[in-house]
């Protein structure tokens, strides 16, 4: 069995930045943080994250991160990189400030992948680090030809029918405090 791992950074750090502004007590809840976009200052530990998603022991594929560009001091790409993980960037729309291209990017290459490398005879398992529900017909189209799907997500920002039709489902909130990278001090 090997995984294919297919990470989309922009879902994993928002919405552990929406827990952030519950638990700092900015919201009294995480539908008030969705409803009013209320987030507050959280960056996760990469390491752990993928830890998470693929345990010890199990043989790894392919492993890429994708999110919007960066500002120049984010560390979290090099971290990616040093981690092998091959990271695909793509830049913000400048009328919306809006991500683009990210989700269909990573489903296109799940489904190039998933006929290229992966082997349903050999048990590999795509490993879906996100939530939204626009990935059910990639999910299902992998699932049709017996290739597993792993979806790893916060469990306030996955699909319903997302973390259903997956093969496993992993639930990021009890890791909340396991994926918070300390702050650093700043120099005196």
């Amino acid at each position: 069995m090997t995984l294919y791992v297919y990470v989309d950074n922009s879902n994993i750090w928002i919405e552990g930045q929406r827990i952030q502004a519950v638990r700092q007590g900015l919201v009294p809840d995480i539908r008030t943080a969705l409803r009013d976009r209320i987030v507050a200052p959280w960056t996760y530990d990469f390491g752990r994250l993928y830890e998470l998603a693929c345990p010890a022991g199990e043989q790894i594929g392919r492993s890429i991160l994708y999110g919007s560009r960066p500002p120049a001091n984010d560390s979290i790409w090099q971290r990616a990189r040093d981690a092998e993980f091959q990271v695909e960037v793509f830049d913000r729309s400048i009328h919306t400030n809006k991500e683009k291209q990210v989700d269909i990017a990573l489903s296109t290459t799940m489904m190039e992948d998933s006929f290229k490398h992966m082997r349903a005879d050999n048990g590999d398992i795509a490993v879906l680090v996100a939530g939204d529900g626009d990935f059910l017909p990639t999910m299902r189209s992998l699932q049709s030809r017996s290739i597993g799907v792993r979806v790893v997500s916060w469990s306030h920002a996955v699909s319903r029918e997302l973390r259903n039709t997956a093969d496993e489902f992993i639930d990021l909130d009890p890791h909340f405090d396991y994926l918070t990278r300390p702050r650093q001090a700043s120099p005196q």
